[in-house]
This record gives C-alpha cells, sequence and structure tokens, in this order.
C-alpha cells in the first residue's frame, strides 16, 4: 500500500465505502499471529482481557509496513479507531489513536462498518434498555438523552425491546466474565461509532437515515430510468453560454475594474499597509465631505456601486430630494433595517413602515403595483424580516433602471465630479518609511465610526418620521404673534 493509497482513504477520516473493504483486509493482515501486531493477555479491573494491544505498537507496525511517515501513520492509525476496527478499552469516547501505552483491542468482524449496515434504532434500544438493566438506571447523560427519545418514539414496542433485552441480559450472566466484559467493551465501542454523542465527529457521517447498503446490487425501476431520462432531456436542453464569450466577458470586467482593484493598481495616495500613512483611509473614510475621484468613478460602473458606498447614497439622496422622490431610498434603507435588525423590533418596525410608506394617505407613500402593495399589506398582518421583499425589490429596480441613469446626468453628479479630489502619490524614502513606522497614527477609533453611524440613522429616522401638519401651523402663527 503506497503513501497515496493512505492518502486516498486514510488522511481525512472519511473514505469512500468502496474502499473499505480493502481497509479490512489491511486490519486482518494487522491481526496476523506471525507477521501482526503483537498482542498479550492484559489485567483490567481485576480481570484478565486476552489479545490487548497498545496504541506505540500500533503506530510502529503501520509505519513499518506502509513505510510512511509517523504523521500519516497516525491518521491511518485514527481513522481505523474512528471507523471502529480498533476500539480503545478504557476511554470509549476518544476514538483516536494514542501513540503511547493507551490500551486497543481488534473489534470483532461482526462489528465492522461493512458487515452490519445500518445501524437500526431498535437494536440501539435494546442495547441501551439492557445496558440500563444492568447500570440499574445509572446511563451517561448522552445515552440517557438517547433512551428517552426511543422511549418516545417506539412506546407501542417498547414492551418488545424490554423483554429482549431482558432475555440478553440473562444469557449473558451465563458467560465467563472476561468474556462478558470482552463483549460488552465491543458492543459499546461500536454505538460510540454509529451513535455517537452530541457535538462529536462521527467518522461514518450518519443523516436523518443512512438506507444504502453497499453490499446490494442496485435495481433499475421503471421509475428510475424515466426520472434520469427527464434529467438528460432537460440537461441538453437546457443553454450554455460558449467559452469565448464568457472569457470576452471576464476580460471586460477586468478591464473596467483594473483602476479600483487595490492587487493590479497602486492605490493614491500610497498604500498604507506599506507606507504606515493614513491617508489613504481619511480620504475614503464614511463621513469625508468631498469624496476622491476614483471613488466618484466607481459609483459610475453600477447603481449596486452606488448605494453601497455610504458617500455615494447620501449624494444619490441629495438628488432624490431635488426630484421630490427620496421616500423611495428611504422605503429601501427601512426594509434593510428591518431585515438585519433585531428580532425583538421587527413588529413595532414593520407598524412604522406601514403608516409612513404604505397606508393609504402615508406622508411618504411609495408608488408601487397594485398586486405588490396588496401582497405587503396582507403580509404585514403576521409580519416576518422578508415580509418587505417583494415591494423592496419592486423599489430598488425602478431607482436601478430609471432614477440611476437620470442621476448619471444630472447637476448634482456632474459637480461632484468636478470637485472630487485627485490625490498626489506619495513618494517615500526608506528613510521616511522608517520614520513613519515610528511615528505612527493611531486610525479612525471604531466607537467614533459607531457614533458617527448612530446621528446618521437618528437624523434620517428624523426626516422619515411623519410630518404633523396642525402642530406646524400652530407653530408658524405662534411665530408670527
Amino acid at each position: 500500500m503506497t503513501i497515496r493509497t493512505l492518502r486516498d482513504y486514510g488522511q481525512h477520516y472519511r473514505p469512500r465505502m468502496a474502499c473499505l473493504k480493502n481497509v479490512e483486509v489491511f486490519v486482518v493482515e494487522m491481526q496476523d499471529p506471525k507477521s501482526g501486531v503483537k498482542g498479550a493477555d492484559q489485567k483490567l479491573n481485576v480481570t484478565i482481557i486476552p489479545h490487548v494491544i497498545n496504541g506505540q505498537d500500533i503506530l510502529a507496525w503501520i509505519v513499518t509496513k506502509m513505510k510512511v511517515t509517523t504523521e500519516e501513520a497516525q491518521a491511518f492509525g485514527t481513522m481505523l479507531v474512528a471507523y471502529g476496527y480498533i476500539y480503545p478499552l478504557q476511554n470509549h469516547r476518544k476514538l483516536v489513536l494514542v501513540p503511547d501505552s493507551t490500551l486497543y483491542r481488534f473489534q470483532t468482524p461482526y462489528f465492522w462498518p461493512m458487515q452490519k449496515w445500518p445501524a437500526e434504532d431498535i437494536d440501539y434500544a435494546i442495547y441501551l434498555a439492557r445496558r440500563n438493566i444492568r447500570k440499574k438506571g445509572m446511563l451517561e447523560p448522552y445515552e440517557q438523552q438517547h433512551y428517552d427519545n426511543l422511549h418516545k418514539w417506539m412506546n407501542p414496542k417498547w414492551d418488545f425491546i424490554v423483554m429482549q433485552a431482558t432475555e440478553q441480559y440473562k444469557a449473558s450472566k451465563e458467560r465467563k466474565k472476561p468474556d462478558r466484559v470482552v463483549l460488552d467493551c465491543q458492543e459499546r465501542a461500536y454505538w460510540i461509532v454509529h451513535r455517537p454523542p452530541r457535538r462529536t465527529h462521527s467518522a461514518m457521517d450518519y443523516g436523518l437515515d443512512r438506507l444504502i447498503d453497499p453490499n446490494a446490487e442496485e435495481v433499475l425501476t421503471f421509475d428510475m430510468v424515466r426520472r434520469t431520462n427527464i434529467f438528460l432531456t432537460q440537461a441538453l436542453m437546457r443553454s450554455a453560454v460558449k467559452s469565448s464569450v464568457s472569457l470576452t466577458a471576464f476580460v471586460k470586467y477586468v478591464t473596467t475594474h483594473h483602476n479600483h482593484d487595490p492587487f493590479l493598481t497602486t492605490p493614491v495616495p500610497s498604500n498604507p499597509w506599506i507606507t504606515d500613512s493614513d491617508e489613504f483611509w481619511q480620504l475614503n473614510s464614511r463621513s469625508v465631505d468631498i469624496p476622491t475621484k476614483l471613488s466618484v468613478e466607481r459609483w459610475v460602473l453600477s447603481f449596486w456601486e452606488l448605494i453601497s458606498d455610504p458617500r455615494g447614497r447620501v449624494d444619490f439622496k441629495l438628488f432624490l430630494k431635488k426630484e421630490h422622490s427620496a421616500e423611495n431610498m428611504a422605503f429601501y434603507e427601512a426594509a434593510e433595517e428591518m431585515r438585519w435588525g433585531a428580532a425583538s423590533a421587527i413588529p413595532e418596525k414593520s407598524q412604522f413602515i406601514f403608516n409612513t410608506f404604505l397606508k393609504p394617505g402615508a406622508p411618504r407613500w411609495i408608488n408601487i403595483d397594485g398586486r405588490t402593495m396588496g401582497l405587503t399589506v396582507k403580509g404585514l398582518v403576521v409580519p416576518h424580516r422578508y415580509v418587505l421583499d417583494a415591494a423592496q425589490t419592486h423599489i430598488f429596480l425602478l431607482m436601478k433602471k430609471d432614477t440611476f441613469y437620470r442621476y448619471l446626468k444630472s447637476p448634482v453628479h456632474k459637480d461632484m465630479q468636478k470637485r472630487a479630489l485627485v490625490p498626489a502619490p506619495h513618494v517615500f524614502t526608506d528613510a521616511q518609511l522608517e520614520a513613519n513606522v515610528r511615528n505612527r497614527n493611531p486610525g479612525i477609533s471604531p466607537i467614533l465610526l459607531w457614533q458617527q453611524e448612530e446621528e446618521e440613522k437618528a437624523a434620517a429616522a428624523a426626516a422619515a418620521r411623519p410630518i404633523d401638519v396642525k402642530a406646524m401651523v400652530a407653530t408658524n402663527k405662534l411665530d408670527r404673534k
């Protein structure tokens, strides 16, 4: 067996089931009395256990037989323990190969994964019931949890299960004590592999129910052939993009984003990670008054790039206010806040959104089609995170297909392009770079950024609040008096 074969099914502990037959041949060779791992009788809790081996001998035999490194041999040995071909005598829940004097035994072939497939719940219930009788109700916590669940699920069969467990317990008492201890260790090791405790790695990779028998021959039914035929027909009819078209699109994307990728183009004025100058971060911060020309150019690439940049979103909101359609962006942000915000605030936010944007005669009523409006209002009766998805998508597409292109042609965007900063690149000598490291300035405090974000949210919430016209009229009258 070569190193490549070892890596195929030993290093990651999850080989394909077809390779387990080769593993079983290898385990049989390990148990050979002449050339295998030498075992001896061992006293364990005043009981003599036959054919006991230790982890150090197993590791040395694997290294010698397979001609691999110690790390690879230990990985392969751990795989044998994880799959239940070798089990520990003392610490059953630790399914790893410890390269010291830890005691192990070879599992009987009856309990090998390829021989007993799959592990049935009724067999596990009988094992737990028998163990509960022997331990007088003192099971381990994870075993007690499995026992209670199986008792609940198999309540109609439980009398039969207890009867079988009682008969097996009486039969086991007639065996000799060493045989009884060995059989108990074998069964416990088998169920540790197939029904491991919670939050424990399971090499068998059981899902809800593993019903595949690798030893059984697959029988093709008419329904299976019909389904396969339908799938292949649909696959042939599915349109595919030519490699030349996809490569052209990829080249176009790289060409468009070349100047905005810091790995392809040197950042201006300088790379802060190399020069220890934080001017690049200062110029591209969220609260900057005038952005850089590179940032403004990036807003033109797509609508998503525009609203992903906090400074670009502020500029876009200014344009929407001049067009008297600021309620679209306000609704989009309110929907995003409801989707990603705290679950406890969903009822309050949904009521606020309904009264502000969706209610007939609302102060910031949004213009969406009647069907989407009906579905959204109906969903707000029992609100959840994604109840506004349809309306939010409608508003997003409306801004993307119509408002965004008018924004690019507007004086607001053109004025920002003229005022955008073009920072001069830094040219530092080696001595200046060392001085920058010594005189390094602290970056922008995350607490200050958080405070600025909270202030912006409070201002946006105040702007989105319904306006009380009567109060404004009363205030104006008092001012005139």
